[in-house]
């Protein structure tokens, strides 16, 4: 049996903190209008921050280090310290914008258990103000790590109400990371030629210098509104817009897009009805025949559809070369996609592999999940030196795909049983030689000729698959 007392502890270094006697530590705010006294030992192994901080910091004749906060008020570093020196947090009578900054300082000071405590505290408590001041809550935690849930409330929002973020007086002060955030999700509920106009003024208003009538601009100013926007233009869904749109909305602008995508917008505006391979770039693995082989396996048909007559479109949600390597890209973008096409070079040799899933990627499994089909396949693709292509059934459809589990998504990627992406050194598939491709019955045949069942990559993508007739 274990007494604990944490209550009189909690109370003993609370009076510890208030006592001004054999402290080692003096921090500062807001231009020192008040300090604080601490002591060195209990900072250090309460926070890795403060362990970091007062190591670069020399002590003065007295040996005692000052640590300077000019920007943080003093009612937060108080309630810091109590936190530290007595793990108590009293919330009454505070507005939600302090409770707010108090999280980001936490969380600043890599006090993660405090920093998610609050997170946890506003999304159950005051989700009515995160709703109302949306767009300076995502501002401040679109690129932090540790506020994942706070992050899935917000993508909840995104893709119901985009105009939150994009209507918004201040939508031109967004980072560029994190508006190229926002265009990767696919599930924004707004028209692709309004979120093509928004994007287009927030790359203007980054250059004020530009002139106001577009028939002025000089071929410097087209390649400063290029450059501008060259992480955001690859995500734009140009092949959802009309003809009317097209016209209005995207050839005024026509020459800040590579020459190859305004060909294939006009190309495919010209034949509707025949797909392009994705939405807004152009594969770096698969051909357009290569498109019509896969699209006549999902469909089973017994002669591989022409070029002319793809029933499919392959829309683009990841390339690594673009969004990177790293396991956790593949779940947290492909996330809910489905049906999807993944399709993989292999380094230092011509082969293409990939898989074919008809159900959803899921990222959410505390527990790894195989998810049943007997529809999916894997294949390898005829290329260079490699003559023929090979196509492979599912054999076991209870072990098709596996979703793995939260904590093994940072070594594990796309797993189809006898086919799996993963690094667990690196944590990028371009570097350890850990990707597998094996014949362990799952499915019906082998779809490599090497005797090497281990490998790294060169790229791989990964395609929404869209009927189109």
């Amino acid at each position: 049996m274990a007494l604990k007392f944490f209550d009189k502890l909690s109370q003993n270094f609370i009076e510890l903190l208030n006592d001004k006697d054999n402290y080692d530590v003096i921090i500062e705010v807001k231009n020192k209008e008040k300090s604080f006294t601490a002591h060195s030992n209990i900072l250090r192994y309460r926070s890795s921050y403060f362990r970091k901080e007062l190591e670069n910091i020399p002590p003065n004749k007295n040996n005692i280090k000052s640590i300077i906060k000019s920007n943080i008020s003093a009612q937060i570093i108080d309630i810091i310290l109590k936190y530290i020196y007595g793990g108590i947090v009293n919330l009454e009578s505070v507005e939600t914008k302090f409770i707010f900054k108090l999280m980001l300082i936490a969380d600043d000071f890599e006090l993660e258990e405090l920093a998610n405590k609050i997170e946890n505290y506003l999304i159950e408590t005051k989700a009515t103000w995160l709703r109302t001041h949306f767009f300076m809550v995502f501002h401040n935690i679109f690129d932090r790590k540790n506020f994942n849930n706070l992050l899935n409330f917000c993508n909840d929002i995104i893709s119901k109400h985009p105009n939150l973020i994009f209507e918004n007086s201040d939508f031109n002060s967004l980072p560029e990371s994190a508006l190229v955030f926002l265009l990767k999700r696919n599930n924004l509920q707004m028209k692709e030629v309004k979120i093509w106009d928004y994007v287009i003024k927030w790359g203007i208003s980054q250059n004020p210098n530009l002139p106001t009538n577009l028939g002025e601009w000089s071929t410097e100013n087209i390649i400063k509104l290029k450059t501008t926007l060259q992480q955001c233009l690859p995500h734009i869904r140009y092949f959802h817009l009309s003809a009317d749109e097209v016209k209005d909305s995207i050839r005024p602008y026509k020459k800040i897009l590579d020459k190859q995508l305004w060909e294939d917008i006009n190309h495919r505006l010209s034949t509707p009805r025949r797909p392009l391979i994705t939405a807004g770039s152009i594969s770096t693995i698969i051909s357009e025949g290569h498109v019509a082989e896969i699209s006549s396996w999902i469909d089973r048909t017994p002669i591989t559809y022409s070029t002319t007559n793809i029933p499919y479109k392959f829309e683009l949600i990841l390339r690594g070369s673009r969004d990177g390597f790293d396991p956790k890209t593949f779940w947290n973008i492909c996330h809910g996609h489905v049906p999807t096409v993944l399709v993989i070079k292999v380094k230092e040799t011509n082969e293409i592999l990939g898989g074919y899933n008809p159900l959803a990627w899921d990222n959410s499994h505390i527990k790894s999940k195989w998810i049943q089909t007997s529809d999916s396949f894997i294949f390898s693709l005829k290329n260079g030196n490699i003559p023929i292509s090979i196509f492979s059934k599912v054999k076991n459809s209870e072990m098709a795909i596996l979703n793995m589990r939260k904590d093994q998504q940072n070594e594990y990627g796309p797993h189809f049983g006898d086919f799996c992406m993963r690094s667990f050194d690196s944590n990028n598939f371009t570097l350890d030689n850990d990707c597998y491709c094996a014949h362990y019955g799952h499915y019906e045949k082998p779809i490599r000729k090497s005797s090497s069942v281990y490998f790294s990559i060169e790229d791989y993508e990964v395609f929404e698959i869209v009927k189109t007739f």
